[in-house]
């Protein structure tokens, strides 16, 4: 039978909306851990949250400072929020889980995976960066523009109709918006950390997506991918993945049918070429 629970989990001084779906008793794995984009909300996946509730437990979470989950006097920080999850896994009776972040989840779900990663099992990033030059030049001028003076024009966004509906205090928006413009002009390359991923991870992008396709492939080549020919074997092939959804661009890939499906195929799947020597 599948239910729903929900509630409110403190972690780090902020009370994190959360929503756990899926059956009770599964065999397919761990629980997995869904962390939305930047500016959304849980419902952001709610066009593709059946197909993956039908196969496992999720745990959406609502980021601090976005729909369910009010800020505080803290800033809107990834490393911070790393922390959180982990604290919020825990507090929620689960040793171990998948984690499946997009954009500035997925920056989220990877400090989660650098800084806590007896936690995360396999880890799922899609359309996610390692340092802030991976954007577009253009990217990076509009990310200029997100300010407090900016809020009334984003209230005009779907996304505003989202937060006002489950917000426990809709009058933070303005201060929302200035925060995350903070945080997403912050300068950051975590490209050390990713050399040392431990979680077995899965890059996934859009072939049209916001990010340079360099930058794209470095990441691979930071976790030990695209260095070399796998062999007719396999035996070369590194234990991390990359997918290119064709077709796909930022904003479509949360609710892309392509992001479900490679995403539990990986999650799912078994192990091949995976040679810690190489990975």
């Amino acid at each position: 039978m599948s239910q729903i629970q929900k509630g409110h989990v403190e972690a780090g001084g902020v009370r994190y909306g959360y929503e756990i779906r899926g059956p009770q008793n599964q065999g397919t794995g761990a629980p997995l851990l869904l962390l939305h984009g930047g500016f959304g909300t849980m419902e952001m996946f709610a066009p593709v949250l059946g197909s993956l509730t039908a196969r496992r437990r999720v745990i959406a979470v609502d980021l601090y400072g976005h729909g369910r989950t009010a800020l505080t006097d803290r800033p809107i920080d990834a490393i911070a929020m790393g922390d959180d999850m982990a604290t919020l896994v825990r507090a929620l009776g689960f040793e171990r889980v998948d984690v499946l972040g997009f954009s500035f989840g997925g920056m989220v779900a990877f400090r989660l995976a650098v800084q806590h990663p007896e936690v995360v099992n396999r880890l799922v990033l899609a359309s996610a960066p390692y340092a802030n030059t991976g954007f577009y030049a253009d990217i990076r001028e509009q990310q200029k523009a997100i300010t407090r003076e900016s809020a009334a024009m984003m209230m005009q966004a779907p996304f505003y109709d989202i937060y006002k509906a489950v917000a426990p205090r809709v009058e933070d928006f303005p201060e929302f918006v200035a925060r995350m413009g903070e945080a997403i002009r912050k300068p950051y390359d975590w490209s050390e950390e990713a050399k040392t991923l431990k979680p077995t991870t899965l890059l996934i992008y859009g072939d049209s997506d916001m990010f340079e396709p360099e930058h794209i492939v470095r990441f691979y080549q930071l976790l030990g991918g695209g260095l070399r020919d796998a062999g007719w074997d396999g035996a070369g092939m590194a234990r991390h993945r990359l997918a290119i959804l064709p077709g796909v661009t930022h904003y479509e890939m949360s609710d892309a049918p392509g992001l479900v499906d490679t995403a539990l195929a990986f999650l799912e799947g078994a192990e091949k070429g995976a040679n810690p020597d190489v990975g």
